[in-house]
């Protein structure tokens, strides 16, 4: 009986001061991931979905509105620089071209009226300078021969008299007649001047009134590939509708979707890569658009070097981004623990004791393969990464 109390009495001692007294539970290791801390290069980087766009885009405006007469390029065509595209028919439009040609015309015909009228009063004018010019040609004479016969006494004052105020009235008037000619020629050569320019400001309008209809032809104004909406014969287009677009073939960008969690850490310069056909290619972003919808921000990201051959607009690539260089680091593979734990701690497989002991750590920066690992883990650790919502508030558990 004594040696039985002092066996129970130093069961209890040793309970008391040297067994493990956490809470832990047992856990069967096919339900859980354990993953192997290792030291490796971190790389920054997240994956982004990207779609695959032209590098330049020339868009399709109608300059003026018709129902659609003939489809001579589908959707799809290559197209050189001046091709016929769509070829509208609008009877509205070609009356009112009409109408307006008619009234560049009449004006014109005027304008060209008045030019005459001055023409002919410029002629006028002159022909009364060489009539009065002629008349004293031949008053001047006979007013000199007068002066000196009255002079003499062999003419009357009288006569005298008559062929001096003839010959006077002629010098006057000439002088007033070349005045007003002066004056006049200044006058017209300044609305000469003035319905030269309007001549030729009504020729311009008119020429573009005639190409009003060219505008019926909706033409290609690049080389490239062909992109229209469904459109059909007979149907109407509005004026400034736009009815497609063309590519060049030979440029792409990518359009990426980011979420605006990385708005902050997102600048032009930055690179990624994806796999197509078997190969890798890098992209570069080259313009960033702030705006935010639904929680994500776009970037356009250019080729830095070759195209990959046989890529299509519309194509979705998968990139991966990277957002800041690589570095050496203690790498804990990613797992549902994280939501748990909100990285502060993880359970460390210690394989001697085959138990798993809760451990506190302290995370860095995130990739979707690792997290990296601040302190609290070595390379070589195992750790549960699969998630603890079963494990309660259990500090050990038993692997079996």
């Amino acid at each position: 009986m004594i040696a039985g109390a002092v066996l129970l009495i130093g069961f209890v001692v040793y309970q008391l001061a040297f067994s493990d007294s956490r809470a832990s539970m047992n856990v069967n290791m096919e339900r859980i991931t354990i993953a192997t801390v290792r030291e490796g290069e971190f790389t920054d980087y997240i994956p982004v979905s990207g779609t695959i766009e032209p590098g330049e885009v020339f868009y399709l405006d109608a300059l003026e509105g018709g129902n659609i007469q003939q489809i001579v390029r589908e959707s799809g065509a290559f197209v050189n620089k001046g091709d016929t595209i769509l070829l509208l028919s609008n009877s509205k439009l070609q009356l009112e071209v009409m109408e307006r040609e008619s009234g560049l015309y009449f004006q014109l015909n005027n304008l060209r009226q008045v030019r005459l009228q001055l023409d002919q009063n410029d002629l006028s004018q002159q022909a009364q300078l060489a009539e009065i010019d002629y008349q004293i040609s031949l008053l001047k004479p006979q007013y000199e021969r007068f002066r000196e016969l009255h002079t003499k006494k062999l003419v009357s004052d009288r006569e005298f008299e008559e062929v001096k105020e003839q010959y006077d009235y002629n010098v006057k008037r000439r002088r007033l007649t070349y005045e007003a000619y002066r004056n006049d020629s200044m006058s017209r050569a300044v609305q000469k001047k003035q319905l030269e320019d309007s001549e030729r400001r009504m020729n311009q309008s008119l020429d573009g009134v005639g190409h009003i209809l060219d505008n019926l032809a909706l033409r290609a104004p690049i080389t490239g590939q062909l992109s229209t909406e469904q459109i059909e014969v007979g149907q109407s287009i509005t004026p400034g509708q736009r009815f497609g677009q063309i590519d060049i073939l030979d440029k792409f960008k990518v359009r990426v979707q980011i979420d605006e969690l990385y708005l902050p850490r997102v600048y032009t310069g930055l690179k990624g890569t994806f796999n197509f056909s078997g190969g890798n290619y890098e992209v570069e972003i080259f313009k960033i658009y702030p705006n935010v919808t639904a929680g994500r921000f776009e970037v356009d990201m250019a080729f830095t070097d070759e195209v990959p051959s046989g890529i299509r607009r519309g194509q979705t690539v998968r990139i991966r981004l990277e957002l800041g260089e690589s570095q050496q680091a203690v790498l804990l593979p990613t797992g549902g623990f994280y939501k748990d734990t909100g990285g502060n701690w993880v359970f460390v497989v210690n394989q001697s004791s085959g138990r798993a002991e809760r451990r506190n750590i302290r995370l860095g920066r995130k990739n979707p393969e690792f997290y990296e690992v601040i302190e609290g883990l070595q390379p070589g650790d195992k750790v549960i990464v699969s998630g603890y919502e079963n494990f309660g508030k259990n500090e050990v558990l038993n692997l079996k």
